[in-house]
């Protein structure tokens, strides 16, 4: 997979489009969602191109996506109080942006009944 120029997941990643991103590695970068659904909801996504989770992402991929996971829920302090991680798969889904992304949202109670995801 590679970047796509219509992407704005590919084109943040790329540093194209400004963002201040919370944790960055080879494969992944985590920023603030532009449309918060809690205190902390933070985007991590993939610097390669993939539609979604079903789009053949390595195992490399993902354990990056996981790890980062695990660092922004340690900078956002939610590791402790609990947080809610969402990948929206396809348009039925709720996926409005089709580039893999993981939601990490926290920072106060959860409806255990709601998505609370884009």
């Amino acid at each position: 997979m590679s970047a796509q120029d219509d992407c704005i997941f590919c084109r943040i990643a790329a540093g194209e489009i400004p963002s201040d991103f919370l944790y960055e590695d080879d494969l992944v970068v985590a920023f603030p969602d532009i449309s918060p659904l809690a205190p902390v909801h933070v985007l991590v996504v993939p610097k390669e191109h993939y539609e979604n989770i079903m789009d053949d992402v390595p195992a490399e991929t993902l354990s990056a996506l996981a790890h980062a996971i695990g660092i922004v829920a340690e900078k956002t302090g939610i590791d402790k109080t609990g947080f809610r991680c969402i990948a929206n798969t396809g348009d039925d889904g709720g996926q409005t942006v089709h580039h893999l992304h993981i939601h990490v949202l926290g920072g106060r109670p959860l409806d255990p009944n709601a998505g609370e995801g884009k």
